[in-house]
């Protein structure tokens, strides 16, 4: 660089790395003296509907872990009620639907949300979460949905996974287990490659 060009400083879109997890998630990686907006645990033991856990890991294109990414979800609550201005229906609980989780706060590099299964919000959606991944690598985050592998008939109805390829569909099913320790859905995202999850534009 020649000695009388002015050096610009980096925009935050040009800035990648692993900072996002840090910065949003920052109780979950011991930053005690900052406080998060959210965290995994969506939902008070008192909310009404089925108790679920959302668990996954994000994969990269060479199909390693990703151990610095933060995981972002939004969802109606068990009424299919979104905690938002624009939805009328009077909701009389603390659920906000809203959660962080950054993957290295893991052993396995998951990603873990402790909340209640979504109802069908309306105009012929099948329940979902909607979900945001920010990691390094990326200048702009990714959204997708997750949908439950026992709501069938309500997925083949939905608007937005039916415009999905039909080969394509399941990469934004989640999986449903059930064990002792409760229901858990697996939600496995890979970002590149044959099994990558279809991401949408916003």
């Amino acid at each position: 660089m020649a000695s009388d060009e002015k050096k610009l400083p980096q925009t935050p879109s040009q800035t990648v790395g692993p900072f996002f997890s840090y910065g949003l998630a920052s109780e979950q990686y011991g930053f005690s003296e900052l406080s998060s907006i959210a965290g995994r645990e969506i939902a008070e033991e008192d909310e009404p509907g089925e108790h679920i856990k959302l668990v996954g890991i994000i994969y990269d294109g060479q199909g390693a872990p990703v151990s610095d990414a933060l995981v972002e979800v939004w969802q109606a609550d068990s009424q299919g009620r979104f905690a938002h201005p624009t939805d009328g229906r009077q909701k009389n609980t603390p659920f906000t639907g809203f959660g962080r989780c950054g993957t290295r706060t893991d052993p396995k590099n998951r990603f873990t949300f402790a909340t209640v299964k979504p109802g069908a919000v309306g105009d012929g959606e099948a329940p979902h979460i909607n979900l945001i991944i920010f990691m390094r690598g990326l200048l702009s985050h990714a959204y997708t949905r997750v949908y439950f592998s026992d709501e069938e008939t309500a997925n083949a109805a939905d608007p937005v996974l039916q415009s999905v390829p039909a080969d394509r569909r399941d990469t934004l099913i989640a999986t449903r287990e059930e064990s002792s320790a409760g229901v858990v859905y697996r939600f496995d995202i890979h970002m590149q490659g044959d099994q990558e999850t279809v991401f949408f534009d916003v």
